[in-house]
């Protein structure tokens, strides 16, 4: 591994030497986290399901986030990214560009064409932000109704969407005309479309950063009815839970709801390049229909990220069926993993390729996941969640590496009950005097 400044470096001199940048340039908390986790270690290549460290250590990546869904540095997307690089890997923003024009059409037909219009942004709430802004103007109106738990980003527009209030604190007001709805309540929507100034619902079907908490369908084609009869838009966010991470390409579709816009974002770059879509119904986009220049960005649409999608698309779907095997594989062992430690884990749920754990305490939960990263498994953490760690293999997970991630759960856990016993002050005895 070569340093970017000073030539070849051995792995303790480049650890070394990216967390010292890492505190002075970026975040001092990210660097000690980051130290902590790999051991002083550092990611340094990624290929298939494995990331390697800086000091020679594996680790299967059932984490980053939902972004790699096909593991890193897929054959396929990395092929149809290079071609690109080496012909035009930037936009005039002036002319027509073509590799745009396939990506859109290719994701229209992947959800099966019911949502004819596409933008492409670089990031989740890049999608969430048009969306939005496109209720807005197609209703003429402001309120937009979100779920208590939901995360749909953390710039302004799209944390005023974002229930927890950790990420919230110290920036408010946000974006006026937000509100929260009640995910159990059915009526939630037609109480507000009452008032006459509902623009859209927003929901996430499955919702990720909240513990892996599927909404009730029924709830979802309620509030879906509600709101077209109020005259109202419905945004389904599938940015993390889409493209087959939750079983199927479209949740939202997939229960017959009929939304105008399905948000894809993480994998739809094939985790080599950033890419978010809004794919929407031709009611919610008429905005832009009618001046395309009421929201755009310099790298929305570039070619770069454009290659990458049909390839990524294409190639999700040459696994789907892998992803169910791993699914009930999967669903099998953490119900085994409950009822084996069921002081320590309370819960377990999620579907496809998204899975939440629930842990007696935050306390639990922490240990579980350094834990891990010791017996070479990498998890994401729900940050509004902290006693919930979230599973998310890669559609190619093979059975040797899924019962090897498995084993490291069952490992860790049982690890984990005895470090927080070990760490906890022992009561004194109530019929002891001094």
């Amino acid at each position: 591994m070569s340093d970017p400044r000073t030539g070849d470096a051995s792995p303790e001199r480049l650890a070394r030497e990216t967390f010292r940048r890492l505190r002075t340039h970026m975040s001092p908390a990210m660097a000690l986290a980051g130290r902590f986790a790999g051991r002083g270690a550092v990611e340094v290549a990624g290929e298939g399901c494995v990331v390697r460290l800086s000091d020679g250590r594996r680790a299967l990546d059932f984490g980053s986030y939902a972004v790699t869904l096909l593991g890193h540095r897929n054959p396929a997307v990395v092929a149809a990214v290079t071609e690109q690089l080496t012909t035009m890997p930037v936009s005039t923003r002036a002319l027509g560009n073509p590799v745009a024009a396939v990506a859109a059409e290719e994701v229209v037909r992947y959800l099966g064409g019911v949502l004819p219009r596409v933008y492409f942004g670089t990031n989740g709430a890049d999608a969430v932000e048009v969306a939005v802004k496109l209720a807005r103007l197609a209703t003429g109106r402001q309120t937009v109704l979100a779920v208590r738990g939901g995360y749909h980003g953390k710039t302004m527009g799209a944390l005023a969407l974002t229930w927890h209030p950790r990420f919230r604190a110290g920036l408010e007001p946000l974006l006026g005309g937000a509100a929260h709805a009640d995910p159990a309540d059915p009526d939630a929507v037609r109480r507000i479309a009452a008032a006459g100034d509902l623009a859209a619902v927003i929901f996430e079907p499955v919702q990720g950063e909240n513990g892996v908490v599927p909404l009730d369908p029924a709830v979802l084609a309620q509030w879906t009815t509600d709101a077209h009869a109020a005259g109202a838009m419905v945004i389904s966010d599938e940015i993390q839970v889409g493209l087959r991470r939750g079983g199927v390409r479209s949740i939202a579709l997939d229960l017959n709801l009929h939304v105008d816009a399905v948000l894809l974002g993480k994998p739809l770059g094939g985790g080599v390049v950033p890419v978010s879509a809004a794919v929407c119904a031709e009611r919610l986009y008429r905005p832009l229909i009618e001046d395309a220049f009421r929201h755009s960005a310099t790298f929305g649409a570039q070619p770069l990220g454009m290659a990458a999608v049909p390839a990524a698309l294409r190639t999700i779907e040459a696994y789907a069926d892998d992803g169910a095997r791993i699914c009930a594989a999967l669903a099998d062992g953490l119900a085994g993993l409950r009822t084996r430690h069921p002081d320590v884990v309370t819960e377990v749920r999620g579907r496809g390729l998204i899975w939440g754990v629930d842990f007696a305490t935050a306390e639990h939960a922490g240990e579980v996941a350094f834990g891990l990263i010791e017996r070479g498994l990498l998890v994401s953490h729900c940050l509004s969640r902290p006693e919930t760690l979230r599973l998310l293999p890669p559609i190619i997970t093979t059975d040797a590496e899924l019962a090897q991630a498995l084993d490291a759960l069952d490992g860790a856990v049982g690890h984990a009950r005895e470090a927080v016993l070990t760490a906890r002050p022992v009561a004194a005895d109530a019929g002891v005097t001094s």
